[in-house]
C-alpha cells in the first residue's frame, strides 16, 4: 500500500509565494552583482594613466607655422651614477615617443655660500638677471613654436631669421661640452654656491633642448637634476648651500626656476621618469611664495616684514621662477596674487626715464640692468604692451652699451637685455643684436669657456661675480654667455614685429 502526503491549499500557496520570493531575490542579486562589476571596470578604466603632452605657448603673439619636429633621439637606459648626498634615485627611463613641444629655458645666476653675496644694497652680487620664462625659458604654456629648438635645422632657421648665424649654434655646443667636462662628481657645478651654479648650467642645457634622455648630455642633465632634488629633500625645500647667508633666497629662486623648467620639459613634455622631482618642485615653490615681502618684492632671509622691503634684483629672479612654476601644472596657493604684487613692486620702482631702481628710487649705475629685469618680468607674464616694459626697452635702446674688453662689459645686465629686446622686436632688437652678438662670439675660448671681461680693469656693474679668472667666475660667465646666444630660438617677439636683419 502506498502512502501519499497531500499539502493543504494554504501550504501550497505559501510554497508558491516562497518560490516567487526566491526567484525575485535571485534576479535582484544578479543585477546588483552585474552593476558592481560595471562600477569596478569603470574605476579601473579611469585609473589607467593617459600620457598627455602639453601644448606649449609662449607669451609671443607672432608664432611661426607649426612644422614637423624631427624625432628626438633618446637613451632608454640612462642611469644616474651614485650622487651625494643620496643615491636613492631610480634610473631614468625616457619615453620613446616623439614630443611635439619643448619648453623654454630659464637663466640663472649664482650666489656665494660662505661669503656675502652682495653688500645688502647692491645687485645681489650679480644676481638678478633672468631668463627663461621670459628669458630663460618659456613662459605661458610652452609653445609649439618653441619645440623647434629640438631640431637642429629649425634652430638654424630661427637663428637666421632672428639675426643670428651658424656660429652662434657652434658656440653654444662648445659651451655645453665645456660644462660637461667641468661637472662635479656629485652632479653639481662650481666650487661655491653650487645650487645656483648647477641651476644655471641646467638652464643652458634645457635651452638647447638637452634633457635626461639626450644622447650626448643626458647624464649631465640627470645628475644635475638629482643634485638639486637631493638638496631639497635634505633641507625641506629650501635651496641654498648656506642657509645662514642672508642672501640665500637668490639661490633658492634660481633653483626653483631650473627645477620647474626641468620638470616641465623632461617629465611633462618628454615623459622621462625622474623620481621625486615633481614632489620637490612643489615644496620649493611653496617656500618661494610664502617668502614674499608685504611690499610685493622679496628680501633677504625671506623676511616678509623687514624695514628694507626687498629689492628689484632679487625680485626679478622670483618672478621668473614663478612663471616656470606655473608651467608645471601644479597648484601653488596664492600664485596669482604673488605675481600681481611682484609686478606692482617693479612698477613703483620705475623712474620717469624708464630706468628701474634697485629700491627706494636708488638707481644703480645707469639703471639699464634692472630696466631689463623689469621689462622681462612683465613680458613673461603677458604684459608686453604695459608702460613699464615699453619705457624700459626704450631706455635700454637709448642708453645701454656693451664692449667685452672695456668697463662696459656687464654681461649680467646683457643677459636680461638680450631676452627683453628680442621679445620687444623691431628696430630695438636689430640695434641691440648688432651690439651684443659678435661681442659674445669673438670672446669664447677654444675650450668653450669665455674670456674674462674688461681685462684687469673695473666694470660698470654693481654685481661682478662673473668677472675674474677663477673657476667660479668662469663658470658663471660661460653660462650667461651661452644663455644669451640661445635667445634666438628660445623666444619669439611678443609684438609680432619682424626681427630679421
Amino acid at each position: 500500500m502506498s502512502l501519499h502526503a497531500q499539502l493543504s491549499p494554504e501550504a501550497q500557496a505559501r510554497l508558491q509565494q516562497q518560490r516567487r520570493t526566491s526567484t525575485i531575490s535571485s534576479i535582484i542579486i544578479g543585477l546588483l552583482v552585474m552593476g558592481l562589476i560595471a562600477v569596478v571596470l569603470l574605476i579601473i578604466t579611469l585609473a589607467i594613466p593617459v600620457k598627455e603632452v602639453p601644448a606649449i605657448v609662449t607669451y609671443s603673439t607672432g608664432a611661426d607655422e607649426q612644422e614637423t619636429l624631427e624625432t628626438k633621439k633618446v637613451a632608454t637606459t640612462t642611469e644616474r651614477k651614485p650622487a651625494a648626498p643620496s643615491s636613492n634615485m631610480a634610473k631614468v627611463i625616457a619615453a620613446n615617443t616623439t614630443s611635439a613641444v619643448a619648453i623654454a629655458v630659464p637663466d640663472v645666476d649664482v650666489p656665494d655660500p660662505a661669503t656675502d653675496f652682495g653688500d645688502g644694497e647692491g645687485l645681489g652680487a650679480g644676481w638678478g638677471a633672468g631668463d627663461s620664462g621670459g628669458g630663460g625659458g618659456s613662459f605661458a604654456n610652452i609653445p609649439s613654436s618653441m619645440a623647434k629648438r629640438c631640431s637642429k635645422q629649425d634652430r638654424l632657421n630661427r637663428l637666421n631669421s632672428n639675426g643670428g648665424n651658424a656660429q652662434c649654434e657652434d658656440a653654444v655646443v662648445k659651451s655645453l661640452r665645456w660644462l660637461a667636462r667641468t661637472q662635479n662628481a656629485n652632479g653639481s657645478w662650481g666650487n661655491r654656491n653650487e645650487v645656483a651654479m648647477t641651476s644655471l648650467a641646467l638652464l643652458a642645457y634645457l635651452g638647447h633642448c638637452e634633457t635626461a634622455s639626450s644622447i650626448e648630455f643626458g647624464e649631465n642633465v640627470l645628475n644635475g637634476i638629482t643634485f638639486l632634488t637631493d638638496v631639497s629633500k635634505r633641507q625641506n625645500g629650501r635651496m641654498a648651500m648656506d642657509l645662514k647667508n642672508k642672501q640665500w633666497p637668490y639661490e633658492h629662486s634660481i633653483a626653483a626656476y631650473a627645477m620647474s623648467e626641468a620638470y616641465t620639459m623632461c617629465v611633462k613634455v618628454f615623459g622621462e621618469n625622474i623620481p621625486d622631482l615633481g614632489y620637490e618642485v612643489q615644496k620649493v615653490g611653496d617656500v618661494l611664495i610664502a617668502g614674499q615681502h608685504t611690499s610685493g618684492g622679496w628680501d633677504y632671509n625671506y623676511d616678509t616684514e623687514s624695514g628694507r622691503g626687498g629689492d628689484t634684483s632679487l625680485s626679478g629672479w622670483h618672478l621668473q621662477a614663478l612663471k616656470a612654476m606655473n608651467h608645471t601644472g601644479f597648484r601653488f596657493k596664492n600664485i596669482n596674487r604673488c605675481v600681481r604684487d611682484g609686478l606692482d613692486f617693479f612698477e613703483k620702482n620705475q623712474q620717469p626715464s624708464g630706468a628701474i631702481a634697485y629700491k627706494d628710487n636708488n638707481v644703480h649705475d645707469d639703471g639699464t640692468t634692472l630696466a631689463a629685469v623689469g621689462a622681462l618680468c612683465f613680458q613673461m607674464w603677458d604684459r608686453s604692451s604695459h608702460n613699464v616694459p615699453r619705457k624700459a626697452c626704450r631706455f635700454i635702446d637709448d642708453t645701454m652699451k656693451f664692449d667685452w674688453n672695456t668697463a662696459d662689459s656687464d654681461i649680467y645686465g646683457h643677459y636680461y637685455a638680450a631676452q627683453a629686446m628680442i621679445n620687444y622686436g623691431g628696430d630695438y632688437w636689430k640695434r641691440y643684436n648688432k651690439l651684443f652678438r659678435d661681442q659674445v662670439l669673438k670672446n669664447q675660448n677654444a675650450d668653450g669657456s669665455y674670456k674674462n671681461v674688461a681685462g684687469d680693469g673695473n666694470i660698470h656693474a654693481t654685481g661682478t661675480h662673473f668677472k675674474g679668472t677663477n673657476p667660479y667666475a668662469t663658470h658663471y660667465r660661460t653660462c650667461l654667455a651661452t644663455l644669451m646666444l640661445e635667445v634666438y630660438y628660445r623666444f619669439l617677439p611678443a609684438t609680432g614685429q619682424k626681427t630679421k636683419g
